[in-house]
């Protein structure tokens, strides 16, 4: 990789009027992360001096999403094509003497490698004055042709609109996606005119301009999933079937098995460790964190939350940010556990809540126990000690603590601390009267006939 500095232009400033989504289009999510998230994190792995985004509709949306990610935002007021936009980077970066990589925040999956690729091809022993990327798609369709020779020079780049008819018979293509000295890039696009179909500058112009000053471009390929861009819903969820296809087969290299793998959704940042299992219908959601030999049962959902070896989950489990399972913990058919950790063995096996607690190493919760942690204006956390058991159907109202080997007895409503070893009961004793459902009904039965 060169030593000169390198600045990134990500340009974002489409209407995207096909998403009809009040949300701006390189916001909406792949795998749990914004499309531009995608693309900031790829170019975040080159260490870029500058990374400006080129804004327009929305702004603030944009904005307020990629400024804390250390992204500059460079306005585009009006929508003059893909040069005009770049253009507007110009006075930002102010002289910049380095690389700059031109790239499409509706293209979120790029590869790193691929941008390093692109700026290694820029200071190619020919030293091109630019370099495109290229792909080769099943149907062409309307994109820009890039006619280069089989070193990759090229000869000619045109937009599909003004294209003859064997230039449409090519099969490369132009991404869009360009490297180009910054002493270079705005001094050519300062020559760019708007004499084409569609009155607009066109970036790729620079290549030809180029040309005429004698200094060619190359052109490097990548595949057609790495370059897909985002126009519409249908084509967001089409992208996202492709990233969802690739981490599911990585996630069984990786030594995890999916029993159904078109049926498990990752998020971007899951991690799943060796011999998992993860069986049907679950879904991971950004936050997850998997342990060797954990088993997640079908039908389960997990959210920022962290599984201990050899753990179990599910089925119909939910775990939400903050949950940490301990190495063997059990959390069994619809058990919800939030901001709460369960330590080694423990067991919530049916039909819980467990909310902002700790649960000690081998306690048990019983079935229908909930942690009571918000009064409606604060939350508060309960602590069960290690060993502690939990009678079904109980109550325990925080802040509260169980000492360590504690029994709830099934049924209680717990308000105050209980002390380790000891039985704690808080329901009604039971009563009897004999014949009395005898007599109600034979009572009920005269009532009704009366009528």
């Amino acid at each position: 990789m060169t030593t000169r500095p390198l600045a990134a232009i990500v340009l974002a400033a489409g209407q995207g009027t096909r998403m009809k989504s009040d949300l701006h289009k390189v916001l909406h999510p792949i795998a749990g992360r914004p499309m531009l998230g995608h693309l900031l994190a790829s170019v975040g792995e080159l260490a870029p001096a500058r990374t400006m985004v080129v804004v327009g509709a929305r702004r603030e949306q944009v904005e307020a999403f990629a400024t804390p990610l250390g992204a500059e935002i460079v306005e585009q007021r009006e929508q003059l094509g893909t040069g005009h936009a770049v253009a507007q980077a110009e006075a930002a970066l102010g002289g910049f003497a380095g690389d700059v990589l031109i790239l499409y925040g509706d293209v979120p999956l790029v590869r790193a490698d691929t941008m390093r690729a692109m700026v290694e091809r820029l200071h190619g022993d020919d030293a091109p004055a630019a370099v495109v990327l290229g792909f080769r798609p099943a149907d062409p369709g309307a994109y820009g042709r890039v006619i280069a020779d089989a070193s990759g020079r090229i000869a000619k780049m045109v937009e599909y609109k003004d294209a003859s008819s064997d230039e449409r018979a090519v099969d490369l293509c132009n991404s869009g996606l360009m490297a180009v000295r910054g002493e270079d890039l705005f001094a050519l696009l300062a020559r760019v005119g708007n004499a084409n179909a569609a009155g607009e500058y066109y970036l790729p112009d620079i290549v030809m301009l180029a040309e005429e000053d004698g200094r060619h471009s190359a052109v490097i390929e990548t595949g057609v999933a790495e370059v897909t861009g985002v126009n519409s819903r249908g084509e967001l969820a089409a992208l996202e079937g492709q990233w969802q296809t690739a981490r599911r087969a990585q996630a069984m290299v990786d030594g995890a098995t999916l029993i159904a793998p078109d049926t498990v959704w990752f998020s971007h940042d899951t991690k799943i460790g060796r011999d998992v299992t993860i069986e049907p219908n679950v879904v991971f959601g950004p936050g997850v964190t998997v342990a060797d030999g954990a088993t997640i049962h079908a039908f389960s959902h997990l959210e920022g939350a962290t599984v201990g070896a050899r753990a179990d989950v599910g089925p119909y489990a939910r775990l939400r940010p903050g949950a940490v399972l301990g190495e063997t913990a059990r959390v069994g058919n619809f058990v919800e556990v939030k901001n709460a950790t369960l330590g080694v063995g423990a067991k919530a096996n049916h039909l819980s809540y467990i909310g902002d607690a700790e649960v000690g190493a081998k306690a048990n919760i019983g079935a229908g126990t909930i942690t009571c942690n918000y009064d409606g204006f604060f939350k508060y956390r309960t602590s069960i000690g290690a060993g502690a058991f939990i009678g079904s159907n109980s109550a325990l109202v925080a802040p509260v603590s169980i000492g360590a080997g504690a029994i709830v007895g099934a049924g209680s409503t717990v308000t105050q601390d209980v002390e380790g070893d000891a039985l704690a009961l808080v329901r009604a004793p039971q009563t009897a009267k004999p014949g009395w459902a005898a007599r109600f009904r034979q009572m009920m039965a005269a009532r009704k006939a009366a009528k």
